[in-house]
């Protein structure tokens, strides 16, 4: 029978015998009442006898205790009621505090579900499936597209694509070569392989991230009551003033009734009831917690490590740049890469065809399809043949033009995946991928900082270069980059043992940190993985600033519980001075202790509420209709940027009609927007915000976009194809950087200011 099934058989059992009990008093059977009372009481009294035994065994000592006295001192002097009462006050604390406290399990079923459970062993010319775990050392074994590398190895087929996202975080399969290391856990994203086994199943990668989720759940402390904390100081006061009230008056009941009076319900139910509170509070926000342990864990958050990708960005390749060769348009690269696109099942696949559509574009059906996994795809687009995918597919063996080298250049140093795309053998553009950082990544750090946390970190298993590319656009304090599992791991320790520490991550390589976290934090919108059920706090949503909305609730929950536990022992200590001046009975305190128990869960029941004040006031356009707004300004520049990169190599006619476009679409949807705003817009956020001068710096960003608009307005009249000389051109892309820049730093400032204006 487990604990929380005779908890609940406890409260309901001393119910029903309080009821029954009233029931024959009021019947005139007062023996019979006094009797079914004390037998109510007397299992809760047992089974906090036990419970208490095993604390003190374990060197703990709770506010139980008192309870225990008084229930078992009412029942020696014979008030059976005054037991009874104490009796369903303190079960029904305890089942609260089961349901509040209570951890969901946390099961490896999505991590070891994922383990490989069989292997193709080639034994001279014949291939054998075994289980996984019958491996060898030196093993030869072949693993097929789309499968689960079983052990770590070294490739000796002379190129693989891996997917090692479940052990790196990075969404972008690598290529390796022959002679290079492969480990367990990573997908075949490309052509069947061979590799040379270099451990068993069970000392390879993926066993060892299973085996640190487990250690580390298994390491950590259980939580303990808040309310504890205040039981050194409740007890002997307790027991001292219950006993001079009987010794002064020479009345036991009057030393009862001090027991009664500090019974201490309020402590025993502060912390559950606020922490319920709290729970429901961050489930309404697309939060779980699961149970109140986590609640206080993030209340005394000091430092938060963020793995990188899907945590900080949005977890997968996005479309940022479409370069183009000579004479050729951004849009006709990217139809024809997606129409062909289309036959291929890749990821990158995926993100090329979704960004097309976006744009709108009018999509072929390919004929003749080929596919190199690992390398591209080849087919007919109407009567055109078509390459898109590596250099080495496309170019073959001929030597990359110069636009073609300077993209690869900023592929590197972007690092970005580069998809070259070829028509009927000539290379007409490149399409730049890259993870990207999440819309509301640096608004979520800001308001993590406004929260109280003192120390960001950024842990991952990306490349230097992308960490740190990525960490300078944010407010952290330290990047630890190429981390492995294990060393994720020794990361949270080291933080931890300074400060309590967070982590918050979203994939199975990041299940042992955050295990191994005070708290961790899974962004788990995307579905239930590893880190989910290793994790303490789930974000449903995926919205990284849900993750400092998790630590205000937290804070402000634990406040409140602190708040109800002092009331509740002053008020409990005011009842105690009466009742030992005889100014209340044992039911009488007994029914001053209720009182004392309904304000206490009234004031805890506060963390339902966020406690901010909000404005009646609606704002002219919501922050999601304004973000709507931005993502098809997002559009605009985009192909602002394309213009930039376009002039490096445009002259004439070419160089005109580029500049000529630009202007057009900043004066048509740029300065049409931002004029907007000035005018409806910001008059109405002003008096959403608490402090309206903070609008004056974005105001005066209009008048800097407005200004760079005239300038492009001024140097695109009247062009002609003689005037476009290398300083014209040059002035033309200054001028279009200068807009694009500051309309996404201004869109994305805009977007901070809604959110903080918006009612909570």
């Amino acid at each position: 029978m487990s604990e929380r099934f005779l908890r609940r058989a406890l409260i309901l059992w001393a119910i029903a015998a309080l009821a029954a009990g009233i029931v024959a008093s009021l019947k005139g059977a007062d023996f019979a009442a006094n009797w079914i009372w004390g037998v109510g009481a007397a299992p809760v009294i047992a089974a906090l006898g036990v419970s208490i035994a095993r604390d003190l065994l374990a060197g703990r000592m709770g506010v139980d205790a008192v309870a225990l006295i008084s229930m078992a001192a009412a029942l020696v002097l014979g008030a059976n009621l005054v037991a009874v009462v104490v009796a369903v006050m303190y079960a029904g604390g305890t089942v609260l505090e089961d349901f509040a406290v209570a951890r969901a399990e946390r099961e490896l079923k999505a991590l070891v579900g994922r383990a490989p459970r069989i292997a193709h062993r080639r034994r001279d010319q014949t291939v054998e499936e075994i289980l996984a775990e019958d491996i060898r050392q030196d093993d030869v074994v072949l693993v097929k597209a789309g499968e689960i590398v079983p052990v770590d190895g070294i490739l000796l087929s002379p190129v693989a694509s891996l997917d090692e996202s479940a052990l790196t975080g990075e969404p972008i399969p690598v290529i390796r070569s022959a002679g290079e290391g492969v480990r367990s856990g990573a997908v075949n994203a490309g052509e069947t392989f061979e590799m040379r086994t270099t451990a068993t199943a069970v000392e390879s990668t993926y066993a060892g991230i299973v085996r640190l989720v487990t250690a580390a759940q298994t390491a950590k402390a259980p939580f303990i009551r808040m309310a504890d904390r205040y039981a050194l100081l409740l007890l002997p006061v307790t027991l001292v003033l219950a006993g001079g009230a009987w010794l002064v008056s020479g009345d036991a009941l009057r030393g009862l009734a001090v027991l009664v009076a500090s019974t201490p319900c309020p402590l025993i139910l502060a912390a559950p009831v606020a922490f319920i509170a709290g729970v429901s509070r961050a489930a309404k926000q697309g939060i779980l917690m699961k149970g109140g342990g986590p609640i206080e864990a993030l209340a005394r958050v000091h430092t938060v490590l963020f793995d990188k990708t899907g945590t900080l960005t949005v977890g997968g390749a996005r479309l940022v740049a479409v370069e183009t060769a000579p004479g050729e348009t951004a849009d006709e690269v990217l139809r024809l890469a997606a129409s062909l696109e289309q036959a291929s099942q890749h990821t990158v696949a995926a993100a090329i065809v979704s960004a097309a559509r976006a744009r709108g574009l009018g999509l072929e059906i390919p004929q003749s399809v080929r596919e190199t996994l690992g390398s591209g795809v080849e087919g007919t687009i109407g009567d055109k043949t078509v390459r898109a995918g590596s250099a080495t597919l496309v170019y073959g063996n001929r030597r990359q033009e110069e636009w073609a080298t300077r993209v690869s250049r900023r592929a590197s140093w972007r690092a970005a995946l580069c998809v070259f795309v070829s028509k009927d053998d000539r290379v007409i553009g490149a399409l730049l991928l890259a993870d990207e950082l999440r819309r509301e990544t640096p608004r979520a750090l800001q308001a993590l900082r406004a929260a109280g946390v003192s120390r960001m970190v950024m842990v991952t298993g990306d490349r230097a270069e992308a960490a740190e590319t990525m960490a300078a656009a944010l407010d952290l304090d330290a990047v630890l980059s190429e981390r492995s599992p294990s060393e994720k791991v020794e990361a949270v320790a080291n933080e931890q043992r300074q400060h309590p520490a967070m982590m918050v991550g979203d994939g199975i390589n990041d299940a042992p940190a955050l295990a191994a976290a005070g708290v961790g934090v899974a962004m788990g919108a995307r579905g239930a993985t590893a880190s989910s059920e290793a994790a303490e706090v789930v974000i449903l949503v995926d919205r990284l600033d849900r993750v400092a909305d998790a630590v205000k609730i937290a804070r402000r929950t634990r406040s409140i519980a602190r708040q109800s536990i002092v009331a509740g022992m002053a008020l409990s200590g005011v009842a105690m001075v009466a009742a030992a001046f005889g100014a209340l009975t044992p039911v009488a305190a007994a029914i001053t202790q209720e009182g004392i128990d309904v304000l206490v869960i009234l004031n805890a029941l506060r963390a339902l509420f966020s406690g901010e004040r909000t404005s009646p006031r609606s704002l002219a356009i919501s922050p999601e209709a304004l973000r709507e707004e931005h993502d098809t300004l997002d559009q605009g520049l985009n192909r602002l940027r394309e213009i930039t990169d376009a002039l490096d190599d445009a002259s004439g006619e070419r160089a005109i009609s580029l500049i000529t476009e630009a202007n057009a679409l900043v004066q048509r949807s740029v300065v049409v927007h931002e004029r907007r705003d000035e005018a409806s817009v910001y008059p109405r956020l002003s008096a959403q915000l608490t402090d309206p001068s903070a609008l004056a710096a974005m105001s005066r960003a209009h008048r800097e976009i407005d200004h760079l608009a005239r300038l492009l307005l001024r140097l695109s009249t009247g062009l002609r194809a003689e005037d476009a000389d290398r300083y014209l051109v040059r002035d033309a892309q200054r001028i279009i950087e200068s807009i694009e820049a500051l309309v996404r730093l201004h869109n994305a400032q805009e977007e901070d200011i809604y959110e903080q204006a918006m009612p909570t």
